[in-house]
This record gives C-alpha cells, structure tokens and sequence, in this order.
C-alpha cells in the first residue's frame, strides 16, 4: 500500500511538472497534442493522414481535438476503418474538419451562434451561449495554446456531413 502511495504521489509530481515545463514554452499543434497524453489516438490519426507537416505549419489553426475517450465513443470499427491506408482520404476529410483556419479564442465567440468554416470545407455549429458546443460535441477545455493556433478539448468526434 505504502509502495502504490509513493508511486501516486511521484506521478502527480512528475505531471505536475511537466504541466509546467509545458506552461513555460508551447509547441506547435502537433507537439501540444502529443505532450497532452491524452490525444494519442488523435496524433496517430495525424501521423496516418500526413497531416503533420500541415499542422506543425505556420498556421494560425484552432483545432477542436477529441481526446482518447472521444475516438473511443465512435461506432465499433469505425476508427480502425479510418486508419487503413486506403481511406486516407475520408480520414483527412473527418480530421480537416476538426480545424479551423486563424486563431479562434474562446472570449472570441463568447456569447455566440455561429457557422464557421472548417479546413476541410463544411462548416460547424458552433453555440458559445452556455459554454460552448461544436456541432454535438461539448468544449471541456478551451484555450489551450500552442505557437501556431489554439486547441479546444472536445469530449466526441465530430463528423463532417457526408
């Protein structure tokens, strides 16, 4: 028991401190994901779209970017589809629509119903009444920024229409 204690107790100090590593210098899209922990799905389906180069770019870029448990929540298979190489570009399709282009803050949209849009051509519904959704998706996290956009944490997968 003692030994689980100091092992909680060493990763709470080992995130902590990589919370502020990361407080004190932001990367680009790409490395903020990856640095999270909690978009490993996300930077796979990157890596698997040849979207790295894009969004390492200059940018600016606001990305709504689904955690772990949000690519989790998709249909059985449909992910796993996704990644095969021959549906690269159906994949660029649904990540392309989880960006925008320029940096869109939070306090930018406060208050707001818009349709915005996205990289890859279809706009979202964005409603900043009371928080702020995505199209069904709910911002758990907002502003998370990077040095070449803004990331906002969304809690699903946001699909563009087909």
């Amino acid at each position: 028991m003692k030994s689980i204690k100091s092992m909680l107790g060493a990763l709470a100090l080992a995130v902590s401190l990589a919370m502020t590593a990361g407080a004190a210098r932001a990367g680009d899209i790409v490395e903020t994901a990856a640095s999270a922990g909690s978009f490993n799905t996300l930077v796979a389906a990157i890596k698997a779209a040849d979207l790295v180069d894009t969004l390492k770019g200059k940018g600016p870029f606001t990305v709504f970017a689904p955690t772990d448990e949000a690519f989790a929540k998709l249909p059985a298979g449909m992910l796993e589809s996704l990644l095969k190489p021959e549906n690269k570009g159906k994949l660029q399709s649904v990540l392309t629509y989880h960006v925008l282009p320029g940096k869109v803050a939070a306090g930018d949209i406060a208050g707001k119903r818009l349709d915005v849009a996205t990289v890859q051509g279809a706009k979202v519904k964005v409603n900043a009444t009371k928080g702020v959704m995505v199209d069904d998706a709910n911002v758990v996290k907002a502003d998370v920024m990077a040095t070449n956009g803004v990331i906002h944490v969304i809690d699903k997968v946001i699909l563009p229409p087909m």
